[in-house]
Parts: structure tokens; C-alpha cells; sequence
């Protein structure tokens, strides 16, 4: 097989030696491949560093606003306009193991060699320290009065699946070419979800490599709007906020893929956040989990 023409997007905010630990593991496995990343107003010298010690990567700069989805919208965006036949979204906080990368491209060559090109193919992480499952690909709720998506642990085979965390995703260039950029319509939370989801509409499928990718530390719930030791008020007003579900982001999310109920929907997450019920079948569990790039 020959080496692939692959882009890897990635953005950070503020922890420098996580991501320079990030771009060891990547390339001490893929020096073939070009590096996008969006480095929002960092003021810890994140840029700095990356330059002195990898001067190959294509650094943009961000303003300290762009949170997760406007950071690799933009690291998409110009990776997307320089035509590569593979894109890996990775999150700075994702170590990866030796060969992960290439085992992703075989896997996706052996679904297009099946008759699926249009698949994305999703890596899973696992925790350094306990071992457990933390990110990779979900299944809708069966339920029939549900619309959230439970987290689909790998096994020794393949397994497809519905939606996505973006931590550890390849996306070849013909589902780009359909899908296209992950949609700024959202900031921090609900984007790698959105894409996911779009992309099925489209006709594309979405599958979950065998094993882990890497390790990747869950971020905890701890003074997240799901906190219960936190005062109504308190969960009411993260709720809102930019990394959870802000008004006219989940709106829009809602609208888009809650059929046509969804203002029944739109309203769960603000109710949870009031009753603190943790398990209130709202819409998108990601976003309770989803990696802060920015703070």
C-alpha cells in the first residue's frame, strides 16, 4: 500500500507539554503526513514550542474564541483546501499507540475494497491509567422514546456505528467531499456529532476500529452541569454556556436531527439541569464529555 496523502486537524488552548507529548506519538508513527493545527490564543507558548521542536506543522492562529468546533473548523478548512485522500481528526489529549494510524488506513481500505468508500473509520481510546474505555463511536438509544447515544465499547472486530466522538477520527476525502467542514453553527460541544449524523443522511457509514487507538484521559463530570452537588442555579447557568448546550446551538442541533418533535427534546437538557436527574434520556451524552480545548 503506498503512504497515504493524510492531514492530520488538530487546535489547542493553553497545555503546551500535552501537546507537544500529542505530536510525539503521532510522529513517531506518520512522518508522511501534514499537520494542521489551530492554536487558540494560547498564552502559555504553545505556538512557540511547537515551532522550535516541529517546524513542519502548519500552525493557524486562533483569537482565544474558537473553542473545539471553530478551532478544527479552521485546521479543516485549510487542510481541506490543499486536497489530501484522508483527513484524521485528533484531539491534543490523545496519545497514540504505535501503528494506530496505520491500522485506521488498512481498515478503511479493506471497507472500500467491501464496497463502502464512504466510510469514516473511528479510533477508541482508553484511560492510562485504569485501562476503561473513554472515547470512540456510539449507538443510538433503542428506546423508542430516546434520542440520546450510548458510547459502543470496541471489541476484537469491527463495528459499525451511528455517531462520534472527534478525538480520534479518519475521514477519507470522498465522505469530505459530501459532508464537507464540521459546521460552526456550533462552538465547543454537539460538532463532531452534527458531522456524524450529516454524514449518514448522506449515505455514508461510520465505523469503530477493533481495539484501541491510544489512551485518552474521561473528563470528569466535577462542577459540569450535570453535577449534582452543584445548586440548581449553578447547573442552569453551565448548562447555557458555551461548552454544554447553549441556546442557539441546540436549537439548531435539535431542529436538525430530533425529527418532528424536536422542541420535546430541546427542552430535556435544561429540565435535567434543574431536577438533576442523571438519567433523563436527553439527546447528545457527548457534550457532558466532550475534551475542553479551551477554557
Amino acid at each position: 500500500m503506498r503512504k497515504a496523502n493524510l492531514a492530520i486537524v488538530m487546535t489547542c488552548h493553553n497545555r503546551r507539554n500535552t501537546t507537544l507529548a500529542c505530536l510525539h506519538t503521532l510522529y513517531e508513527q506518520a512522518n508522511h503526513c501534514d499537520v494542521y493545527l489551530t492554536d487558540d490564543g494560547s498564552s502559555d507558548g504553545t505556538a512557540q514550542a511547537i515551532k522550535a521542536e516541529y517546524p513542519q506543522v502548519h500552525i493557524l492562529q486562533g483569537n482565544g474564541n474558537l473553542f473545539w468546533v471553530g478551532g478544527m473548523h479552521l485546521a479543516f478548512s485549510e487542510a481541506i483546501r490543499n486536497q489530501y485522500d484522508y483527513y484524521l481528526w485528533l484531539n491534543d489529549d490523545t496519545f497514540l499507540e504505535a501503528n494506530a494510524i496505520s491500522n485506521l488506513l488498512q481498515i478503511y481500505h479493506n471497507l472500500a475494497k467491501q464496497g463502502y468508500p464512504d466510510s469514516i473509520v473511528v479510533g477508541s481510546t482508553k484511560d492510562p491509567i485504569t485501562g476503561r474505555a473513554t472515547y470512540g463511536g456510539a449507538l443510538k438509544s433503542k428506546k423508542w422514546y430516546s434520542n440520546k447515544f450510548e458510547f459502543l465499547k470496541p471489541s476484537s472486530v469491527i463495528q459499525q456505528c451511528d455517531a462520534m466522538y472527534g478525538n480520534c477520527v479518519l475521514i477519507p476525502k470522498t465522505v469530505v467531499a459530501k459532508v464537507g467542514n464540521i459546521d460552526t453553527a456550533f462552538v465547543h460541544s454537539l460538532g463532531d456529532l452534527d458531522y456524524a449524523l450529516r454524514a449518514r443522511k448522506l449515505g455514508c457509514k461510520i465505523w469503530v476500529a477493533p481495539g484501541y487507538v491510544g489512551t485518552c484521559t474521561k473528563n470528569s463530570i466535577r462542577n459540569s452541569w450535570v453535577d449534582t452537588n452543584l445548586t440548581i442555579l449553578e447547573r442552569l447557568n453551565k448548562v447555557l454556556q458555551v461548552k454544554a448546550f447553549p441556546l442557539k446551538s441546540w436549537t439548531v442541533f435539535c431542529s436538525r436531527h430530533s425529527g418532528p418533535f424536536w422542541i420535546l427534546y430541546w427542552f430535556l437538557p435544561y429540565i435535567r439541569a434543574i431536577i438533576g436527574y442523571k438519567n433523563l434520556a436527553i439527546s447528545p451524552t457527548f457534550s457532558e464529555d466532550i475534551n475542553p480545548t479551551n477554557s
